[in-house]
């Protein structure tokens, strides 16, 4: 039987090894949920214009995204199928103020399957406005856990009071997504909390808001 030169098998577990550690890389993928992007499949109107609307936007690894507005307020929840992704626990987890989401969501993905997103969300204050009497708009990130299992928000990041929000949120990700239950766990706030998250927060005492 040929001998393996001790070289060859050294390589062999060297690179095999990389080929593991490389499938549980955590990285992130982008994608839009712009109306652009985006399609439209229901809509109702009042006194003209779009009062509510649901759009299907394409997700990661054949999820589907689905944004609902509704009186100048926003949804976004993931499934399979747009039908499914309206049964989630995401698609009720609102805010009392006006608010709106921004067109990128950032997918944490590891293996090639995305196990969480990080979106970011605008709250009125209308406790701050501004000059012309709108509401100043505040920042946060949202977290929010993906299949298997229940999609539900996990964690609130604001982004004012935390310099570094984009990187709280991606740790918080990573190490809360994949173990958070939906019909146990609490959402925290995590890092400094701010007037974004105080908004959010308060919205969880509101009925048919976020919990």
């Amino acid at each position: 039987m040929p001998r393996v030169p001790a070289l060859a098998v050294a390589l062999t577990i060297l690179f095999g090894a990389v080929s593991v550690a490389a499938a549980d890389t955590i990285g992130s993928v982008y994608t839009s949920v712009a109306d652009k992007d985006c399609r439209k499949v229901s809509n109702l109107k009042l006194d003209g214009d779009d009062y509510a609307a649901e759009r299907t936007c394409r997700g990661l690894a054949g999820l589907v995204v689905v944004k609902n507005e509704d009186d100048l307020r926003e949804t976004i929840t993931v499934g399979r199928s747009a039908s499914a992704a309206d049964k989630e626990p995401a698609a009720s987890q609102g805010f009392g103020p006006f608010n709106s989401t921004t067109n990128t969501i950032e997918w944490r993905v590891i293996g090639g399957k995305p196990f969480a997103m990080i979106q970011r969300w605008h709250i009125a204050d209308n406790d701050d406005p501004e000059k012309n009497g709108r509401p100043k708009s505040k920042q946060m990130l949202v977290v929010t856990r993906l299949p298997p299992g229940a999609v539900c928000h996990v964690a609130y990041i604001d982004v004012t009071a935390n310099p570094d929000a984009n990187e709280i949120a991606r740790k918080a990700a990573d190490e809360l997504a994949r173990g958070f239950d939906c019909s146990k766990n609490k959402i925290s706030v995590i890092g400094i909390g701010g007037r974004a998250t105080a908004l959010a927060m308060a919205s969880r005492n509101i009925p048919g808001l976020a919990r």
